[in-house]
């Protein structure tokens, strides 16, 4: 388990900040517009979601199906990478993004690679029901030359588990909503270098023993001034942020 886990998610030194799905706050969320607008908005890092296609291909994708974030329709699983390219990931949320288009992940690191971004990745469904997603994402970064600036997050201690058997090097982050008597130990089942609790789930005293044990801590927030400026306070290493303009400016503004 990497010993500088906090250093390497922190950037100047201060919590980095991450536009979750991009700058889902104000683009359509998974999307090459959302990603750069989050840049733009002062993102050091984004946050994705991925799922495989039909022929193996890892897509950006949060939901199991299609319908409600692009003009297909039906499980994700069931179309193959070339017609989900095909799909209008931008028009649902304004007539602005019409033809944007669903992005492959490899796609997307390539992006951050020359934008100088780091990739929260997400891996979405389980073992069982996404076999190969792991492979895949993993593939995807070292085609990339992306993985020192890649967290790899999950939600399942079997993926993060898995993640670690087959890429030693590759940083994980175990997510959870509900906070584990011992957050520490939680991470160490699942190999994970980071944990990754929910804004409601941070405590200076949390924070400060996961330090102690060599791992990161980031988490997920509304954009709430009040709220950011807390978990700046508590030393978190990451924040993720719908709007991260306003990250941004608590950051500014913090010591």
């Amino acid at each position: 388990m990497p010993s500088n886990a906090p250093s390497f998610l922190r950037t100047h030194g201060k919590p980095s900040n991450v536009g979750h799905r991009g700058a889902m706050g104000t683009r359509p969320e998974n999307t090459l517009a959302a990603f750069e607008e989050a840049a733009r908005l002062g993102a050091d890092w984004v946050e994705l979601d991925v799922r495989l296609s039909k022929d193996g291909v890892p897509m950006v994708l949060h939901d199991a199906t299609l319908e409600r974030t692009t003009t297909g329709r039906g499980p994700v699983s069931r179309a193959s990478a070339r017609t989900l390219a095909k799909l209008d990931a931008g028009a649902w949320f304004g007539k602005a993004y019409r033809g944007e288009p669903v992005p492959r992940l490899d796609a997307v690191l390539a992006w951050a690679r020359e934008r100088g971004v780091g990739v929260e990745i997400e891996l979405k469904g389980d073992p069982v029901c996404a076999p190969g997603l792991a492979e895949a994402v993993v593939k995807a970064v070292k085609d990339t030359s992306t993985t020192d600036r890649v967290l790899a997050i999950s939600f399942d201690h079997a993926v993060c588990k898995h993640l670690k058997s087959i890429a030693k090097s590759l940083r994980t982050g175990l997510l959870y909503a509900a906070r584990p008597a011992d957050p520490v130990a939680f991470a160490k089942l699942a190999k994970a270098d980071v944990l990754v609790p929910h804004a409601s789930f941070v405590c200076p005293e949390d924070v400060a023993r996961a330090h102690g044990a060599g791992l990161g801590v980031a988490t997920w927030a509304p954009s709430d001034p009040k709220v950011l400026a807390a978990l700046v306070s508590a030393g978190v290493d990451a924040i993720t942020v719908d709007h991260p303009d306003v990250l941004a400016k608590v950051l500014r503004a913090a010591k």
